[in-house]
């Protein structure tokens, strides 16, 4: 059993990180520093085991080697080539003059091309400077509210965060794999029971954040709607020339075709069950090149950028997963797991409250950190005991990637936000930007709430589609040190190097073993 000294360091650990962070220190560098002070504070009192951090290389090196991962650089390429190839360019100009002619139109044309921009790019940040270049102007022009425009924009850009192919669903659906296999052991052991865990493949991720990104996507249009109809003078229609009206038909067909073949192949490849998440990143970059090559545009200049830009974000991303690798042991050598379970346990209302105090946790965390920094800390610690409290691992993922969805626009440090102050006017102030986004926000707000309260908008389609065939997209998924979710979840057992799953050896009662997806619970 944990004692009261290694818990008061776990939490210790957690306010010092943010603090810290707070303070401006790098991300990455923070979040390993801090935990190495921590682990020598605790082994001096005999609260940690050093030997723990030993088999941190051998981890390291292991997800080099996760295949699922190399999906990411290979997703965030294709976005890049599409930005900078003038695909994305060519879709914003035509959807604008498509709908611009009544009044809210360039709004719902920046909201239907988000979200295409979305589902063939995956980039949040390629989306929000070319939308905020290309329609913000317009927009202005056309007498907008500046808010109103800049809102639209920032929100429209996110939904690369939660509609496929999305890089953090890829990382969240890789550590919920360990989270779920880990809480569905423990159950079995609590029982004295032997389970197979069941599997959270990035096609069960991907096929499940559908639906809730047509919500945020509909609630959006619904809010641009009623501004048109009830503040006409925040969203008027545009005033199209004889030239625009031109050939506007043969160009809307043909800015259409690249976005939706590059989502065919991305995603079809994917829910159809042809290609694994790997597979069809590799095929989107293909035919991305393949479209740029169409348009004129592919060169050594073009591809030699969007390398540089991939491998700039990989770097980052993965270079924070590493420093979060760090905290995740020392967090739970501590015992700082065992204390957040006892916590989630002890609130009155089982799950719902514990989902509730998580999402507001990560909520709050939003304002202050980056989606991925997030992801590496809270849901290595969180979600093992969420899903031993009876959350579908699918639900649990979808819910987290909507909530952080938020992050790239609370101020004062969404991204968003520091992207759309870089290439908005200099009459746009960042008072008029922050403003912007916050009825955004509050829809967000009423989407996750309307995804928590029916959790099959997240399973259904994942149900439809996969469970009738277990589908793994890692061959080494299950692995020890074969992914994110072994580097971040298991520490090393210092007497053989294997790794050890804590809480196997505990014994919590005869509480009735919560229902796993798909099964009855436990009498």
């Amino acid at each position: 059993m944990i004692d009261a000294v290694g818990e008061i360091l776990a939490i210790l650990l957690f306010l010092s990180l943010c603090g810290t962070i707070a303070l401006g220190f790098p991300v990455a560098f923070t979040l390993a520093g801090v935990s190495i002070i921590f682990a020598f504070i605790g082994a001096m009192v005999g609260h940690f085991d050093l030997s723990i951090l030993t088999g941190l290389p051998s981890r390291y090196f292991g997800v080099m080697l996760n295949e699922v991962l190399v999906s990411v650089p290979l997703f965030i390429f294709m976005g890049m080539i599409l930005e900078r190839s003038g695909i994305a360019e060519g879709l914003l100009t035509t959807m604008g003059q498509l709908f611009g002619r009544v009044r809210g139109g360039l709004g719902f044309s920046v909201i239907f091309v988000g979200a295409l921009l979305a589902a063939s790019t995956g980039v949040v940040g390629a989306t929000v400077v070319t939308m905020g270049l290309i329609s913000l102007p317009a927009m202005l022009r056309a007498k907008y509210d500046p808010k109103l425009a800049t809102g639209v924009i920032c929100a429209s850009a996110t939904l690369a965060q939660i509609i496929p192919p999305s890089t953090v669903l890829i990382f969240v659906s890789d550590i919920l794999q360990g989270v779920n296999a880990q809480a569905q052991l423990q159950m079995a052991a609590e029982k004295g029971e032997f389970v197979q865990p069941t599997t959270v493949s990035v096609g069960d991720l991907f096929a499940g954040a559908i639906i809730p990104g047509l919500i945020l996507v509909g609630l959006y249009a619904l809010y641009m709607g009623y501004q048109a109809a009830f503040h006409k003078d925040r969203a008027p229609a545009l005033v199209m020339t004889d030239e625009d009206r031109d050939g506007l038909p043969w160009r809307v067909v043909t800015s259409l075709v690249f976005p939706l073949l590059l989502i065919a192949i991305v995603l079809g490849s994917i829910l159809m069950g042809v290609a694994t998440a790997t597979e069809s990143a590799s095929l989107g970059a293909i035919g991305a090149m393949i479209f740029a090559a169409l348009k004129r545009k592919l060169n050594f200049g073009l591809i030699r950028e969007a390398t540089l830009a991939t491998a700039s974000t990989s770097s980052m991303i993965f270079v924070i997963l590493l420093g979060a690798s760090v905290f995740s042991v020392v967090f739970r050598g501590l015992g700082g797991e065992h204390l957040v379970e006892e916590a989630l346990r002890a609130l009155p209302g089982g799950l719902f409250w514990a989902m509730f105090v998580t999402m507001f946790v990560m909520f709050i965390l939003g304002f202050f950190l980056d989606t991925f920094e997030i992801i590496f800390i809270m849901l290595p610690i969180f979600g093992p005991a969420l899903i031993k409290l009876g959350a579908d691992p699918i639900w649990l993922g979808v819910m987290i990637g909507v909530n952080l969805q938020t992050s790239f626009l609370t101020p004062p440090f969404g991204f968003t936000l520091f992207y759309m102050r870089g290439v908005a006017a200099a009459s746009v102030t960042t008072k008029q930007i922050w403003a912007g986004v916050v009825p955004f926000v509050i829809i967000q707000v009423i989407g996750l709430s309307i995804i928590a309260y029916e959790p099959r908008l997240a399973t259904w389609l994942p149900d439809l589609i996969f469970r009738s065939d277990v589908q793994v997209d890692a061959p080494n998924a299950g692995t020890p040190g074969s992914s994110t979710q072994d580097l971040l979840l298991m520490p090393t057992d210092p007497g053989g190097g294997v790794p050890a799953i804590p809480g196997l050896e505990t014994n919590s009662g005869d509480a009735p073993m919560p229902a796993l997806p798909g099964q009855a619970p436990a009498q």
